[in-house]
């Protein structure tokens, strides 16, 4: 029995331990951005293996516009254009020992939002002390998804306020009209018990 207790306890924290290295992705945020908009976006880089990352390398989304970057000390930034003069890539390589087991590193740039509403997908390169690589490019689901952040309309987010502040209105107004109805119960039920007061002063005069 205590063996058996023992395996299924080990059993449990290695599902758990597995778990939390496949939950360990590479992250773009905010997951929600406005069209056309000035944005930070945060890179969060975690180790899922026993060995340092030295280099993360991110493809830039279509009619996404890389302004500039916040140097990290101990890291190289570097980027690819095109023809045009735009980025198609951003890499952070380390200059030290990288990101150890157990860490995890933020890079942050900041860049000009397509000017459509939709999603956008960030597919990511890790680059391990070993040679080895891991392709954050896969769909939502997969084992290595790539981030993805929805770029919505400023009309859309304005719409969405008038609709809040609309509902905070009818909810005051229900709420009034609730105030209201119940003082003039409150005054009709007084009356009414005045009403039932004065008539049996009245029959007991009588009386």
């Amino acid at each position: 029995m205590k063996k058996k207790l023992a395996i299924f306890i080990s059993v449990l924290i290695c599902l758990f331990f597995f778990s939390s290295i496949a939950s360990a992705h590479v992250t773009v945020t905010p997951n929600t951005s406005k069209a056309s908009a000035w944005e930070t976006y945060t890179v969060k880089v975690p180790v899922e293996k026993n060995i340092a990352t030295t280099k993360i390398t991110l493809k830039v989304p279509a009619g996404l516009e890389v302004e500039s970057y916040q140097p990290v000390p101990g890291w190289k930034f570097s980027s690819v254009k095109d023809e045009s003069g735009k980025t198609k890539t951003i890499t952070f390589a380390a200059t030290g020992e990288g990101i150890l087991p157990g860490q995890f590193q933020q890079f942050t740039f900041v860049a000009k939002n397509p000017d459509k509403p939709g999603k956008i997908a960030w597919d990511a390169f890790q680059f391990y002390k070993d040679g080895s690589i891991v392709e954050w490019t896969g769909n939502e689901g997969s084992d290595t998804p790539h981030a993805i952040t929805n770029i919505v309309t400023t009309k859309g987010t304005q719409t969405n306020n008038q609709q809040e502040t609309q509902t905070a209105t009818a909810k005051d107004t229900k709420t009034a009209e609730s105030g209201t109805n119940y003082t003039v119960l409150l005054v009709v039920s007084v009356i009414a018990l005045l009403l039932s007061i004065a008539a049996l002063i009245v029959s007991l005069r009588k009386k």
